[in-house]
């Protein structure tokens, strides 16, 4: 039997090319030797954004589309949302019973997002016990593993720690699941600063090749090459980070020979990247632009998926009452 595999994405916006190379990519890559679930993590998006949910079920069908056309198959995967399967809450409820408060404030993304957040409230119950939801996001389907960047890992461990915890109070029902690393490169926005679309900097997967052409043309470079005659450094321009995804070695040799020298522009750079950009991105942009048009398709992915993914999570519910002498 393929091992099992659990990842999920909260529907917070549109998805961009940061998605596609640090997590999609993967995911497809994936599909052929593992058993995926891919989770739409709904109640995730509560954690912080619970005062403006207008534009959460909108989020979920894009995100929806996103998969679809960069490659995720429902013949190959499951596709789900989590609030379509309850049985995630009530898992996360059984485990904030016995979850120590310490290992939650310990959690290093949690200061830093109250900070990066500041003009959210998170002073919630939710935002500090989401950790405790995602550990439960991943061992209702007793997952193996779990495919993340290194900034995830300490997440993956908390999981790990919990499912320890339940197995030594109770029973052994939980596998403890390892972190996968994906091969996530660093893809920065439009303007040197990491992809998000809180910072406005992103290249959505949506756009057409006309306004991703615009976006590049007018990305941010070596900060220290003022003039077409000035010679850059690459390692420090965000242009030459998208190269190092998109483009072969030896359009990557041309432009650090080039830049070096100042025997290219910026623009020329950025040419080059375009060309082999472009084909990369324009047939998912295509295939979305279909997919927008069969929605009750994607509705129905979604739809099949979480029941498929329910049937496993109430079998695993089974095995978490009775250890918990919850069985009546």
């Amino acid at each position: 039997m393929k091992k099992k595999v659990f990842s999920g994405m909260r529907p917070t916006g549109r998805l961009h090319l940061g998605h596609l190379v640090g997590a999609l990519d993967n995911w497809v890559e994936m599909q052929d030797q593992y058993d995926c679930i891919f989770g739409i993590v709904d109640w995730h998006a509560l954690t912080s954004e619970y005062q403006d949910v207008s534009q959460i079920k909108e989020n979920v069908i894009d995100i929806a589309i996103d998969w679809l056309a960069s490659g995720l198959d429902p013949e190959k995967s499951t596709l789900m949302v989590q609030s379509l399967v309850p049985e995630h809450a009530e898992l996360h409820l059984l485990f904030s019973m016995f979850v120590p408060i310490p290992w939650l404030e310990r959690v290093p993304t949690y200061k830093e997002q109250i900070v990066q957040l500041k003009e959210k409230d998170l002073s919630t119950y939710g935002f500090l016990g989401y950790p405790v939801l995602q550990a439960a996001d991943i061992l209702i389907y007793k997952a193996e593993f779990v495919p993340v960047g290194e900034d995830q890992v300490s997440h993956i461990e908390l999981s790990r720690e919990i499912a320890r915890r339940f197995n030594n109070l109770y029973a052994p029902v939980f596998p403890e699941p390892k972190p996968k690393l994906t091969k996530a490169a660093r893809l920065p926005g439009t303007d040197g600063r990491k992809m998000s679309k809180s910072y406005r900097n992103e290249i959505q997967l949506s756009e057409d090749p006309k306004s991703i052409r615009q976006k590049v043309l007018t990305m941010m470079t070596d900060p220290a090459r003022m003039r077409r005659t000035d010679p850059g450094n690459p390692e420090i321009c965000p242009v030459f980070d998208h190269h190092k995804v998109f483009t072969d070695t030896e359009s990557r040799e041309w432009v650090v020979e080039g830049c070096k020298s100042a025997g290219i522009g910026c623009i020329d750079c950025k040419n080059r990247l375009l060309e082999d950009m472009l084909p990369l991105v324009e047939p998912l942009y295509e295939k979305r632009v279909e997919l927008e048009k069969s929605l009750g398709y994607v509705n129905d992915v979604l739809s099949e998926g979480s029941k498929a993914a329910r049937e496993i999570a109430s079998s695993t519910m089974d095995d978490v009452r009775q250890s918990m002498g919850l069985k009546y």
